[in-house]
């Protein structure tokens, strides 16, 4: 089943269980899915990674979001964005845990054969491509620059 069908199935359990906050978040992504598939030069069908980096989309925008209302001391609007997070994640690859990542990391590094903080660049290369929702880019960064120095 594509990520859409399911989608859309999760969609008519949410209405008819009456979960606003899950309503909502799904909505949310079924559009992002469409105005992808609508998008010029596409198919209609979307790859697995194109879903992927939907949803990490969506996640961050809203993380992104809850960090604003954080400040703002919006406890009110941070459960909203909060209890989307949570929805949405339910649908990406399981996130790699920090000695995980480091591992994969290592191993990345090994192979483009970097060894300086100066090749950073390589490194977020390769690892941005080949850990796409599996962690987030703030988490690769700060690893990446730990394990370089």
């Amino acid at each position: 089943m594509s990520l859409k069908q399911q989608i859309d199935a999760d969609i008519k359990q949410a209405m008819l269980a009456r979960d606003q906050d899950k309503l909502r978040a799904l909505r949310a992504v079924k559009s992002m899915i469409l105005l992808e598939e609508t998008k010029e030069g596409q198919t209609g069908d979307l790859k697995p990674e194109d879903e992927t980096r939907i949803l990490t989309k969506a996640v961050k925008q809203r993380k992104d979001s809850a960090d604003i209302y954080r400040q703002q001391n919006r406890p009110d609007l941070l459960a909203t964005e909060e209890g989307e997070i949570s929805v949405i994640e339910k649908y990406l690859p399981q996130q790699l845990s920090e000695e995980e990542l480091k591992e994969k990391l290592q191993a990345i590094m090994a192979r483009v054969g970097a060894s300086a903080p100066s090749d950073m660049g390589k490194v977020m290369g390769a690892a941005t491509k080949e850990l796409a929702g599996q962690a987030d880019g703030k988490a690769i960064s700060a690893m990446v620059k730990t394990l370089l120095q």
